[in-house]
């Protein structure tokens, strides 16, 4: 499975001045990142003259000049707006409320971190510019441009988080749960753990509960005997034979029937199951990985679902993250669904405009993973010009829904956590303190707006 990338170059500008600059976290390289270290505006247009594909990323560090004179900063405007790298500003605290840097860093750069600070926190953001260049530039020349995991893109800490116990998952037979709201990919996460389970050679069956009939449940999964009922001529494997030495994804557990619970539970507790109209108990060797996009705990409390099955089923949890969670994974899931559809129609689309992507950015996605690739496919379809708008993506009108007061304190208060964990790289300790409150007291927050940091948000590895 794979993980991080390789060694990633960045461009290290130091903007002269005669100040002291102290030296980049150390921690850099560990993470993959190697800066090349320039303090000219002409060392950097010939390296971009010399083609900057091999640097994902740009430092402009300004700590060596409190002011830089306008001449300096005109110089710098210029050569920022050739393109090449992602653009990140490094500043001396206080220096970012200077009007001509302040003016700087909104125009030219994708975002700014006061120096020094921490490797986590300065590779997030360096990772964060580089996918917003090429999705601006429209450079992504292939359909896997970031790191992934059997078709899930995203090089984001929850994502890191996730491949690491998808793999851990893939480890064991046990049962999973995938817990996690619509469009986030649960059906991928099931297919990796499949694929590098020791079934992998064997059938990986999946079945949407929800999309069958009730009253066909039954045989569809576990099958029938001739004569069971009318119009049953001969005899049926289920779905579980089929998934036998393999695997049997169930989709949508939480619509599955109560009389199939039974049966699922029979099965989970003995491996056997029993063909409709049949009394035979048949032996079947399939790993059960089950999906829910609904709370099946509260399922339990209203007599929905069966406790103990629900007990058997999640002896592993893994949890989806919403895309809203994952930060510049945005930017690099849009560049992905760019380069799998330009092709389409004859578009001649070839990146974003800024306000594309700041919509982008701004859009809750309550659709999540899906609802992205579905607007940049629309997008590209449609689209009149060479670059995706707002307009193209639909996104125009984000944010101009009325709300109470009550309303907007919440939908600020989760933001702050949103953007203090991207910041941190979704480590909790640190996000905390940048907000000024406990760790206890961000994590209450965090299950309060139903959101999930990195690893140390479980405690897991």
């Amino acid at each position: 499975m794979p993980g991080r990338t390789g060694v990633r170059g960045f461009i290290h500008w130091v903007v002269p001045g005669g100040g002291v600059v102290e030296a980049l976290p150390a921690g850099l390289a560990r993470r993959g990142w190697q800066p090349r270290l320039v303090s000219s505006a002409d060392a950097i247009v010939a390296l971009l003259a010399g083609g900057a594909d091999a640097y994902c990323a740009g430092l402009l560090d300004l700590r060596g000049s409190d002011e830089p004179s306008a001449h300096a900063l005109e110089r710098i405007r210029e050569v920022l707006a050739r393109g090449g790298p992602g653009w990140v500003a490094g500043v001396a605290p206080g220096q970012v409320k200077l009007e001509p840097v302040r003016r700087l860093v909104r125009d030219h750069c994708h975002d700014y971190v006061v120096l020094p600070c921490e490797d986590g926190l300065l590779a997030t953001v360096l990772g964060h510019a580089h996918g917003m260049a090429r999705l601006e530039d429209g450079s992504m020349a292939t359909p896997h441009p970031v790191p992934s995991m059997d078709g899930m893109v995203g090089e984001s800490p929850v994502m890191h988080a996730l491949y690491r116990r998808l793999q851990r998952a893939a480890l064991t037979d046990a049962p999973v749960c995938i817990g996690g709201g619509t469009g986030t990919g649960k059906e991928l996460a099931a297919a990796a753990i499949h694929r590098h389970s020791k079934r992998h050679g064997a059938p990986l069956v999946v079945i949407n509960c929800g999309a069958i009939p009730e009253s066909l449940v039954q045989s569809e999964l576990f099958g029938f005997e001739r004569g069971a009922f009318t119009g049953a001529n001969q005899r049926k494997r289920g779905r579980f034979e089929h998934a036998d030495g393999g695997t049997l994804f169930l989709d949508e557990i939480g619509d599955l029937p109560l009389e199939s619970q039974a049966s699922l539970l029979r099965f989970l507790e003995q491996g056997t199951i029993q063909r409709l109209g049949g009394h035979e108990e048949i032996a079947v060797d399939a790993r059960i990985i089950c999906a829910t996009h609904v709370d099946l705990e509260a399922a339990v409390e209203r007599g929905r679902f069966r406790e103990d099955l629900y007990h058997r089923l999640r002896v592993i949890e893994l949890h989806m993250p919403a895309l809203r969670e994952r930060g510049g994974d945005i930017a690099l899931l849009a560049a992905w669904a760019l380069a799998r559809h330009s092709g389409e129609a004859g578009s001649r689309v070839r990146g974003f405009t800024r306000d594309a992507l700041r919509a982008l950015h701004d859009h809750s996605w309550p659709g999540n993973v899906r609802e992205l690739l579905n607007r940049v496919r629309q997008a590209v379809v449609m689209a009149e010009g060479t670059r995706i708008t707002a307009r193209d993506l639909r996104l125009q009108e984000v944010g101009v829904a009325l709300q109470t007061l009550g309303e907007a304190r919440l939908e600020g208060e989760r933001a702050a956590i949103e953007r203090a964990l991207l910041r941190n790289g979704g480590r909790l300790q640190a996000a905390a303190r940048e907000l000024g409150i406990s760790r206890v007291t961000l994590y209450r927050l965090m299950n309060r707006h139903g959101l999930r940091g990195g690893e140390d948000a479980t405690g897991t590895g």
